[in-house]
């Protein structure tokens, strides 16, 4: 299992699209068994969850993320968790122990990244 983070550093980043890299963690039975990042391409419409599929992802942590990317994932059978924050590896691990459940933070004004999450 590939669980991505999108990240800004080591944390969960408050908007999927606008994050600088997204942190991947290989899990084997509910543990990390490898860790990578992989930059961030760029934000355009509908591009990143292909990408992140085409790069293994088989869940998707965020602190938010807009809704046609959340269909997109959904689609492509890539779960969705937003609503998260601080460490990305704590939230890979919290997703891991089943401690990390999705709040539905969906954002849906993209000039305004920086409040998803409300």
């Amino acid at each position: 299992m590939r669980i991505v983070v999108a990240s800004d550093g080591e944390n969960v980043t408050g908007h999927f699209g606008h994050c600088g890299s997204f942190r991947t963690f290989d899990a084997e039975n509910g543990k990390i068994t490898a860790a990578g990042a992989i930059e961030n391409p760029g934000h355009r419409p509908n591009f990143l969850p292909m990408f992140l599929k085409e790069n293994g992802a088989d869940v998707i942590i965020s602190g938010g993320m807009g809704a046609a990317a959340v269909d997109l994932f959904n689609k492509n059978g890539i779960e969705v968790i937003i609503g998260a924050a601080g460490d990305a590896r704590t939230a890979a691990e919290r997703y891991l122990k089943g401690d990390l459940k999705s709040t539905g933070s969906v954002c849906h004004e993209h000039m305004h990244h920086d409040d998803c999450g409300e």
